[in-house]
């Protein structure tokens, strides 16, 4: 699919017509904050100012945990505030804090900023957990590229409409050994995966949902199949679930005979995947990080002729967030370092391989020149050649129903 097929413009159009839906009431987000207007941004530097940031985020890699270190020793240096990270292995247990917190009616939370998006997004969203609308107010907003990365407005189908901040930019994308995988060999779309799979019994898998990657393949395969995708990017409807999702059961039905165990078995983590892929146990795996191969080659973790691809036609996209819990301690201080994450300087540090290889939010082209030249980096081994197409998420409501159906069918 050309990047400006009806297909493209569809799926891009779809995103874009959900971030602009009226906003709803704070009576119907439930939020009981929101970021006070008459604040000018060195007032709220000023407040932020001897603060301490509790970041709750995920701790499970060592690029990034490096990367938050650096990044709070800038806001030490630079605002006179401590950000501590508080590491996680799920966003949700967070997100379960700060809703107990709600309920104990306790005005000191204990969260006060998260790295947060998808389902976890929606619930605090609805659940009143958020402090907001503030991400479009902070002066680094005004870099974030809106109108060609339109997830940075719209989480999984729905707007963010302030409530969080954008961080990041992911994409689904595989990876192999290219000396034993030859470029005519890589599957270009689910279609292909599946024939790869019988062509080569028990050497294709995914991490068992409700490991991210796999429900991210579930969902790529939908997006695929669906003859009308529009329910998926609507709340989830329980009365045309069977309906929706028929044509994803039936792929992995023909599937799974053909996989690692026959499908009776599927790896826990996407890590477990990526040493199997190494070994050669496996002839591919998938990552959520367009320059992860990259990452691991350069620490001579997979070997240099490792390569990565994504579908021509596309393949499942999301932006990653930084929120603020609606009873923070350091509301100024929150706000501080969402922005200061999304300065040129922070994204392009994030964005190179040898330290995180995130792909960055901001729109390079309107960046003054000093800091575009930020981001001027050589190709690495192990980097995509050319970025396909992003397919927007379905809606958020989609993911613990899918996850169910998938555990009651295939869970052995």
């Amino acid at each position: 699919m050309q990047p400006n097929s009806p297909t493209r413009r569809l799926i891009l159009q779809t995103a874009v017509a959900a971030a602009a839906l009226p906003a709803m009431a704070h009576a119907q987000t439930g939020s009981p904050a929101s970021a006070t207007a008459a604040s000018t941004w060195a007032e709220i530097e000023a407040q932020a100012r001897g603060q301490r940031v509790y970041f709750n985020a995920w701790g499970g890699s060592e690029r990034v945990n490096s990367y938050l270190q650096w990044a709070a020793g800038q806001m030490q240096r630079r605002y006179g505030v401590l950000v501590e990270h508080v590491k996680l292995t799920d966003t949700a247990e967070a997100v379960r804090r700060v809703r107990t917190e709600k309920a104990a009616n306790r005005s000191d939370g204990s969260v006060d900023a998260l790295w947060i998006n998808g389902e976890n997004f929606l619930a605090m969203k609805r659940e009143g957990l958020l402090f907001g609308p503030f991400a479009e107010s902070l002066p680094n907003f005004a870099w974030v590229d809106v109108q060609g990365k339109p997830t940075t407005r719209v989480d999984f189908g729905e707007p963010t409409e302030g409530f969080e901040s954008p961080w990041g930019m992911a994409q689904l994308t595989f990876f192999a050994d290219g000396a034993r995988l030859g470029p005519a060999q890589r599957p270009q779309s689910m279609a292909q995966l599946l024939a790869l799979a019988r062509a080569q019994p028990g050497r294709i898998t995914y991490a068992r949902p409700p490991a991210f990657l796999g429900t991210t393949l579930l969902k790529q395969a939908l997006l695929e199949l669906s003859p009308d995708r529009r329910a998926l990017y609507q709340a989830h409807s329980p009365e045309r679930f069977a309906s929706v999702t028929a044509p994803l059961w039936a792929y992995l039905d023909a599937l799974h005979p053909h996989t690692w165990r026959a499908g009776r078995q599927f790896p826990a983590t996407p890590a477990v995947i990526r040493q199997m892929v190494s070994d050669g146990e496996l002839l591919l795996g998938a990552t959520f990080n367009p320059n992860e191969t990259a990452n691991e080659i350069a620490a001579r973790r997979l070997l240099p002729s490792f390569v990565s691809w994504q579908f021509e036609s596309g393949t499942v996209g999301n932006t990653h967030f930084i929120g603020i819990a609606f009873n923070s301690r350091a509301k100024a201080a929150a706000q501080v370092w969402a922005n200061f994450l999304l300065s040129p300087e922070a994204q392009a540090h994030k964005a190179d391989i040898a330290v995180w290889g995130d792909p960055t939010v901001l729109a390079l082209d309107r960046l003054p020149a000093a800091d575009r030249a930020r981001f001027t980096a050589k190709r690495a081994a192990g980097q995509i050649e050319a970025a396909a197409p992003v397919w927007a998420e379905p809606h958020a409501s989609w993911v613990d129903p899918i996850e169910r159906e998938w555990t009651r069918r295939y869970s052995v």
